[in-house]
């Protein structure tokens, strides 16, 4: 049996990043503006540091106004509030996004809802989230890790997907339900599973998509994978690699790659899948806020 196509996410990332730069350099010619990004970390988490890190250099590289604001653990909840409100009524700045998690002693919730909807370029606010799920996509600013996953299944499938049964495994406000509304929008037959559904294997199996969001390291197995199906993971888990060293890790995502990939369509590894589409799609969102905060017209939607 033939394997699987492996979906070179960092390829269709740099296709979406190069689109974005070019249509960053028509706004600044027409309007001497250039999209902005500001980021808040708060702390020291070194997952968050690479993130951020990489969320800047992307930024940059598109030719945005990019703003790094990095505060330290105990920096209290009323400071990173009042920065929020500060970013909100930058006329500069178009997109703000706070690293998760914050420490402790911040309300995560207090923090995000704070943010203008409009300049919710991770997606997260209840309005933005209230207009996705009311089937209101082209109003909304939507996650950007389902957004990535549904670019990747576009390029992979062709348009469009409609009819095709999809499963996604996972249920998080982040990934597995802003999924479900996109693939949902798509005219997918969608099922919503996760961890506790009964006969999971049986669930996953009948699906024409899968998409792997539960955050348990090769949960899902090559057996539970219906013939041919395209299987998107969104897993990022470091599990420990003795084979490399002692002390050593390695990533692997909620699908157990070596045998899905003798049985699946296509398939997106970890890493190098599902994780650039995210920052790609961060700079899509970002330029989007910029044209409507800036009262100019949509241009042909990426995803």
């Amino acid at each position: 049996m033939p394997q699987a196509k492996i979906i070179d996410g960092k390829a269709i990332a740099d296709s979406v990043r190069e689109e974005i730069a070019r249509r960053a350099a028509a706004l600044l010619k027409a309007t001497g503006k250039r999209p902005g990004l500001a980021v808040v970390l708060v702390g020291e988490d070194p997952a968050s540091q690479v993130y951020v890190r990489n969320k800047d250099r992307a930024a940059e590289a598109c030719g945005f106004h990019s703003v790094k604001h990095t505060l330290a653990t105990e920096t209290g909840e009323e400071d990173v509030l009042d920065l929020v409100e500060k970013l909100n009524n930058d006329p500069d700045i178009h997109g703000i996004l706070v690293q998760l998690p914050l420490p402790p002693h911040i309300d995560e919730s207090k923090v995000l809802r704070l943010i203008r909807p409009e300049k919710d370029v991770d997606g997260f606010h209840p309005i933005n989230v209230g207009l996705l799920t009311a089937g209101e996509r082209d109003s909304a600013l939507v996650p950007c890790t389902p957004a990535g996953s549904l670019v990747l299944l576009k390029r992979t499938l062709g348009e469009p997907l409609a009819g095709l049964s999809a499963v996604v495994v996972g249920r998080s406000n982040i990934v597995g339900k802003p999924m479900a509304s996109l693939l949902l929008q798509e005219s997918c037959t969608v099922t919503i599973a996760h961890s506790r559904t009964k006969d999971l294997a049986d669930v996953v199996r009948s699906a024409d998509i899968t998409v792997a969001a539960v955050g348990r390291p090769e949960m899902i197995k090559g057996s539970w994978i219906k013939p041919g199906a395209t299987v998107i993971d969104v897993g990022i888990n470091r599990i420990p690699a003795p084979e490399r060293g002692e002390g050593k890790t390695r990533l692997v995502g909620d699908v157990a790659f070596d045998e899905a990939v003798e049985v699946a369509g296509a398939i997106t590894p970890v890493p190098g899948g599902v994780g650039p589409m995210t920052i790609a799609m961060l700079m899509v969102n970002t330029l989007t806020a910029a044209r409507r905060l800036l009262g100019l017209p949509e241009e042909d939607a990426l995803f």
